[in-house]
């Protein structure tokens, strides 16, 4: 057995290691199999949508088709996002049917065209990044609002009428369409909607089979199929032939509404292709290994394709074109390995145009708009309200949808901007600026962003601190403007030029940096990272002095009391040790005050920042996504080393990271217990197992005896014992760490102790079923503390290999 340490990197913590080609076969034969997979997969999905969608928007049916073909062939060749797929999508189907009821069908494909152009165009001047700068609470208020504009108008063919030319007149006509229900086309599309809720929940193994069919495929056919059958009298798919078939041209109708509506095309189709390519590539690194990823997207690359593609699908008479969430999120997750699956996509499309039209007729038109209805319905996210909520965006964001559903999307985008930047100015206008005076010392308390709008304010407060005395600045915002911190800078320096004193606690900038020039830091206690800061003040590590501590050496703080004897030398106060009980009992308050301290330095730093998070796991529950059991040291500090926060890591810490076998446990459950809970409880998806350098637990454990658990502490080693039988067994190889040896035998066994616990793991009931459903991953971790690097170590078929991070952080 060997084990091996070696650097991957950043991000991908909890992946699986990559698997070598099966005998026989080549990677790229392998790759072409999966694209192949994949591509049917997507294709399934992409046919009833796209005919779903075309209907929503009042086209030609048969423009669906070719706007899907396009984004398969144009844009998964010529794009620069590998595993996305792109054709017509829901977010542009508000725009594409005001375009056609305004100026007709062919002057919209017209417009499609030169809104390609126009993408090419911002593709050459290399702006793709800068369509990620729009707030995510405007475009998930422009989706929700386009969501809702969706389902408003395909409630009413679900209920067997005709939608209406906006979605007040929706609003308004829904009444009297509720007094006129068609009772066969709201059936099918009750068992549409029905099906589609369904599908991904049938149990089982014959459900399991079942659902490898798409939820859309399943409802859409089964509902034609029953249609079919009975013999019902429907609306049905009416595809002409494509002889007839409307191609673009020349736009006619005023010249500036015109360009408003290619810049629409053109801001709604790049903003959701490019946000779409993002999130594709999140997901990508979230689940695959780093040797079987694609290449990151390229933005511009991207739009330059889905400018190609726009402009071949508005030259064949199809809809708009911009890359689609879910169609990508299928791709990615039948595994496709390269672009070949987006075009082989499109080239089903093709063969489907031609050869399934009769098919294609049979589908009733009542159950195409249940599917659309449910896409609009989930465009309405949830989880978008309660991030935007957590960021005091919910304003933004429901003015947008407002602004969507009663004006259009164009209109519905420039409120949400100005909302924004209204809400931006608001925040930066609120700093709050106090003066208190407590035991003669002024307390100058800013709480919020320091610029010139808050100048005047800053300005008329300074001045009412006198120059003689001790002043106390807490500044407690991430931002200063050069007016704020000119006159901040100014008022210091006459301050103390008359004789004054200062500290400054908190983050004083250079102006719009968000740093401080040594020379002006100053914090009584010592400034450093506020988030990572351990109780030891930092003057005992770094060299960091405050103003006070310059202008009165005598107000140095005493030493922690955890610092050696040896380190607090000439700092510590000689009248400290007056007699023996002020000795005894100066610690004891040291450590107290520092409790207390840290305290109130999160309720005011961070619990601001936490709060919204924590009540909402307060209200729904805890769902930690990992167990992670590590060792009781001090210095792992388990959510600083994976960037996690609350609500992410189920923890338990014990001395040595050890996981007592089943039945071994000599009368302590707990570790059994929290494994128990956290895996058929909390339903985690892995559990890792992170040892440190220098561990205690392992020390001693080397140097213990046989037999000795006389105290507690050994007779909790002895669940150690067989990571240390393992180390001395003449059949194992010592580990590796990034390609060196371990540096001694105590490293070794923290090394060797990883990997025998993740053994020990496996033994429980629990965790062994898991691992048998295929629902549950096993990881080890080692934390070399002095490098302040994590190692992460995967498994292979008989052997250990590792990678190291040169930051932690991602899914774990």
């Amino acid at each position: 057995m060997t084990a091996t340490f070696s650097k991957p990197p950043a991000g991908t913590l909890g992946t699986k290691p990559d698997t070598p080609s099966p005998p026989g076969r080549t990677p790229d034969r392998t790759g072409l199999s999966a694209d192949f997979s994949a591509s049917l997969t997507v294709f399934l999905i992409a046919l009833p949508l796209s005919l779903g969608i075309a209907l929503a928007t009042g086209a030609p049916l048969q423009a669906g088709l070719v706007a899907a073909a396009a984004g398969g062939l144009v844009a998964g060749y010529f794009g620069g996002a590998p595993l996305q797929v792109s054709g017509p999508a829901a977010g542009l189907t508000v725009v594409t049917a005001e375009l056609i009821q305004r100026y007709g069908w062919r002057t919209t494909c017209a417009i499609t065209v030169l809104a390609g152009c126009c993408q090419l165009g911002l593709a050459a001047l290399r702006t793709a990044r800068s369509a990620l700068m729009v707030s995510p609470a405007i475009v998930h208020g422009m989706l929700a609002g386009i969501g809702v504009t969706i389902a408003l108008a395909q409630l009413h063919i679900v209920l067997g009428g005709t939608p209406q030319s906006s979605a007040l007149a929706n609003v308004r006509e829904l009444p009297s369409q509720l007094a006129d229900i068609h009772p066969t086309a709201l059936g099918i599309s009750a068992l549409t909607l029905v099906l589609l809720i369904a599908w991904p929940r049938l149990p089982g193994r014959a459900g399991l089979a079942l659902r490898k069919v798409p939820a859309a495929l399943a409802a859409v056919g089964t509902a034609t199929a029953v249609a079919a059958f009975a013999g019902l009298r429907l609306p049905r798919v009416d595809l002409p032939s494509w002889r007839s078939h409307a191609l673009p041209e020349l736009p006619e109708g005023p010249v500036l509404g015109l360009i408003a509506a290619v810049l629409t095309i053109t801001l709604v189709g790049s903003v959701e292709s490019l946000l779409s390519s993002v999130a594709t590539d999140k997901l990508i690194a979230s689940e695959r290994p780093t040797a079987s990823r694609p290449p990151r997207a390229d933005l511009d690359r991207e739009l330059r394709g889905q400018g190609a593609a726009n402009i071949v699908s508005g030259a064949l008479g199809g809809l708009p074109i911009t890359g689609v969430a879910v169609r990508s999120v299928a791709n990615v997750k039948s595994g496709a390995m390269s672009r070949k699956s987006a075009m082989l996509h499109g080239f089903w499309v093709v063969l489907a145009a031609g050869l399934l039209v009769p098919v294609l007729d049979l589908i009733p038109l009542a159950a195409l708009a249940a599917l659309v209805m449910a896409v609009g319905v989930q465009m309405v996210s949830i989880t978008h309200m309660r991030t935007v909520t957590r960021h005091r965006e919910i304003a933004v964001y429901a003015t947008t949808i407002a602004a969507v559903v009663l004006g259009g999307v164009l209109e519905g985008v420039a409120v949400g901007i100005a909302v924004a930047v209204v809400l931006a100015l608001h925040r930066l206008a609120r700093t709050r600026i106090t003066v208190e005076v407590r035991d003669g010392v002024h307390h100058l308390a800013v709480r919020g962003q320091l610029t010139f709008l808050a100048v005047p304010r800053l300005s008329r407060t300074l001045a009412q601190i006198p120059h003689q005395g001790h002043v106390v600045v807490e500044l407690q915002g991430s931002f200063m403007d050069h007016a704020a911190y000119e006159t901040l800078h100014d008022w210091q320096e006459s301050h103390l030029a008359h004789g004054g004193t200062l500290e400054v606690d908190g983050p004083p900038a250079e102006p719009g940096t968000g740093t401080v020039p040594a020379s002006r830091a100053a914090s009584a206690s010592g400034s450093g990272h506020q988030c990572c800061r351990p109780w030891t003040p930092w003057k005992n590590h770094c060299d960091h002095q405050a103003v006070g501590e310059r202008t009165h050496p005598e107000a140095a703080p005493v030493p922690s009391a955890s610092a050696d004897a040896g380190r607090a030398g000439p700092a510590a106060d000689p009248g400290s040790a007056a007699d023996g009980a002020g000795a005894a009992a100066a610690p004891r308050n040291r450590g107290a005050s520092r409790l207390a301290s840290g305290i109130t330095a999160f309720q005011r730093d961070t619990a601001p920042h936490v709060r919204d998070e924590l009540a909402r796991l307060a209200r729904e529950g805890q769902r930690p996504s990992q167990l992670f059991l590590t060792c009781a040291d001090s210095r792992l500090v388990t959510s600083m080393i994976t960037a996690s926060g609350p609500g992410d890591l189920f923890t338990v810490r014990n001395v040595g990271n050890l996981v007592p076998l089943p039945g071994a446990e000599t009368g302590d459950d707990s570790v059994a217990a929290a494994i128990e809970y956290a895996v058929d409880v909390l339903q985690v998806d892995s559990i890792t197992v992170c040892g440190h350098s220098g561990c205690g637990a392992m020390q001693a454990l080397l140097n213990s005896a046989p037999g000795e658990s006389a105290t507690p502490l050994g007779r909790w080693l002895r669940h150690g014992r067989p990571s240390l039988e393992r180390m001395d067994s003449p059949h194992h190889t010592w580990a590796r760490i990034s390609g060196r040896l371990p540096a001694d035998a105590v490293e070794q066994l923290c090394l060797t102790n990883v990997v025998q616990q993740l053994e020990h793991l496996r033994a429980h009931e629990s965790v062994a079923r898991r691992l048998a459903e295929g629902t549950l991953e096993l990881h080890g971790m080692y934390f070399h503390v002095g490098e302040a690097q994590a190692y992460l170590l995967s498994e292979g078929e008989d052997f250990f290999d590792c990678r190291v991070f040169d930051s932690v952080g991602g899914r774990t």
